[in-house]
């Protein structure tokens, strides 16, 4: 059976709206205000230090001093209201049980920080639904690299070439390429239309099609 690895941000859950407001938390202490809005949910979603560097430029100050600076009060911000927002996208969690009744093995593999990823699923109530956690600071090196998603798998008792990865990003895309894994990449997140271009071998539209699509690429 396959060990079925799922990001997290964009693709289990839509975790924009949190993000976006510990960004603000901070460009208001700069007495900027809100400098990013709901259209920013791309943005929020390559992380905290990619929505400090699109404010602050969008302000005409970036500075890389500041980002460093900054990103540490963001995370605080972050983990203080991190399930404000947040929801999973829909059928995620029936689909991740369909998987793990068909035996299949379930983890993550994430450019969260790992204690932020283990707070925002505990709250979410659905942290022990999956075998294997693996963060952004969990090894030395994270996505695009593909040793945190060896380690995901690994975690599961599974292999690299028994597992695959379910994403929303080219960074989720190049990840399992690196591991020469298969990738599925949903298109219901806020780059659900870039994903086509990123030649996955699947692209998920709806989490009811996830167990029939990994069924079909594990036979293959």
């Amino acid at each position: 059976m396959t060990a079925v690895i799922f990001d997290l941000d964009g693709t289990l859950a839509d975790t924009s709206g949190d993000l976006l407001a510990a960004a603000n938390h901070c460009f208001l202490d700069m007495g900027a205000g809100d400098v990013l809005g709901p259209q920013d949910a791309g943005v929020a979603l390559r992380g905290g230090r990619r929505m400090l560097t699109v404010g602050l430029e969008r302000l005409g100050r970036f500075d890389a001093a500041v980002v460093d600076r900054y990103y540490p009060v963001l995370l605080e911000a972050y983990g203080a209201a991190i399930s404000e927002h947040t929801t999973l996208y829909p059928g995620a969690m029936d689909a991740v049980e369909a998987l793990k009744i068909a035996g299949h093995s379930v983890g993550i593999c994430t450019n969260k920080p790992e204690g932020l990823a283990r707070q925002l699923l505990t709250e979410l109530d659905v942290l022990t639904a999956f075998g294997s956690l693996v963060g952004a600071d969990t090894l030395p090196v994270r996505k695009p690299d593909p040793a945190p998603l060896v380690e995901a798998a690994a975690r599961l008792g599974h292999g690299p070439q028994d597992c695959l990865l379910v994403g929303d990003s080219d960074t989720d895309r190049n990840t399992a390429r690196a591991a020469g894994v298969p990738s599925i990449l949903v298109t219901f997140g806020p780059s659900g239309e870039d994903m086509a271009a990123l030649d996955p071998e699947a692209l998920l539209h709806d989490y009811a099609d996830l167990h029939a699509c990994v069924s079909r690429l594990a036979a293959a």
